[in-house]
């Protein structure tokens, strides 16, 4: 098995990136990626005849704050970058000329009443802050300062749009905390929600927040030198419940998203029994990892030489993604955060 972060590269054409989502959301194109046989060009609005009655559709609830902030220390400029929140109330952040920060300073935010004192700095450019307000003061406060954190390959020169503020929240975002959208979660609509019902398939929630780490490349070519940062999530024991029901009564698992996947599995025993979850996850899966909770995978494509694709090469087999990904640039999907979406069958075995 490789350890060679190269070995998950390809060359994407700039102009596959997308800057803007499908309008209907659910006029994504979907590629239908199984087992075995012919890869299928689809749209989002097939989804339902893809699925069976029984199975289980597992959704990431989280919601974005608007995470990016401007801060002074003094005279210096400080781009800080909300990650998360921690247990005693502080904040976990990532931090542009996090060198100029220290122990005990104080930071500004323009006309703001807000501050953030410094409670300690880490090595790689994260920082823990406490900020004055808590509650539905620091929801004001990041509603009046914050801006949404895009990711970097969306250009907008002038920062985020009022338009972005809409297109980038799923219609499953409740509880408030990510950094980045769960993006295959992007592709609902009432109306697909009404088809899957239908259908007989069911649904269920569960909330991963994701946090700035999403946004960083891997700095090493070795994969065993990645570290993950941590996110936090719940799975309540109704959601448990309801999933382990649907398996039990012989439905698949189908996780909406990378995010969802990470939670199932960092929730799921080795017999396959879901356990309600509040906490903390690092997980890092890579071909190699034995899948104890998913059967599919809804997401969309990810990134070259990224943690993210290296879990779709885990659950739907190297090659196998390697010629669906293929397939997706010479038929002209659309990439990334506001791209198309692929859904993948379950295949282990098939490693690097």
């Amino acid at each position: 098995m490789t350890d060679l972060v190269s070995d998950f590269d390809f060359t994407l054409p700039p102009e596959r990136i997308a800057d803007h989502p499908a309008r209907p959301r659910d006029s994504a194109r979907l590629l239908d990626v199984p087992v075995e046989g012919p890869i299928m060009d689809r749209h989002m609005r097939d989804l339902p005849g893809c699925l069976r009655p029984g199975d289980i559709l597992v959704a990431n609830d989280t919601a974005v704050i608007p995470a990016q902030l401007s801060a002074m220390r003094g005279a210096a400029k400080i781009g800080i970058t909300l990650d998360r929140i921690l247990p005693d109330g502080t904040w976990h952040v990532l931090a542009r000329n996090a060198r100029r920060l220290h122990p005990g300073d104080t930071l500004t935010f323009g006309e703001s009443p807000v501050t953030a004192q410094v409670v300690s700095r880490g090595d790689a450019g994260d920082v823990t802050l406490r900020f004055s307000a808590e509650g539905e003061a620091f929801d004001q406060f990041l509603h009046d300062a914050g801006r949404l954190a895009l990711p970097p390959y969306i250009a907008r020169p002038e920062g985020p749009t009022e338009e972005d503020r809409r297109d980038y929240a799923t219609i499953f975002a409740q509880h408030r905390g990510a950094v980045a959208a769960p993006t295959a979660g992007l592709h609902f609509t009432p109306g697909l929600l009404a088809a899957l019902d239908a259908a007989g398939v069911l649904r269920q929630t569960l909330t991963l927040h994701v946090g700035a780490g999403t946004f960083l490349p891997m700095r090493s070519e070795q994969i065993s030198e990645h570290r993950m940062h941590a996110e936090r999530g719940t799975i309540s024991p109704h959601a448990a419940e309801r999933i382990n029901a649907a398996r039990a009564a012989g439905g698949r698992i189908i996780a909406v998203g990378t995010t969802s996947l990470r939670l199932l599995e960092s929730a799921t025993d080795e017999n396959g029994i879901v356990h309600p979850f509040h906490g903390e996850t690092a997980i890092f899966i890579r071909p190699g990892y034995r899948f104890r909770a998913v059967d599919m995978l809804l997401t969309n494509f990810h990134l070259p030489r990224s943690t993210l694709f290296m879990l779709v090469c885990a659950f739907g087999g190297y090659r196998r993604m390697h010629a669906a990904y293929e397939h997706a640039i010479a038929s002209g999907y659309r990439f990334y955060s506001y791209g198309d979406a692929c859904l993948l069958h379950r295949a282990e075995g098939d490693l690097p």
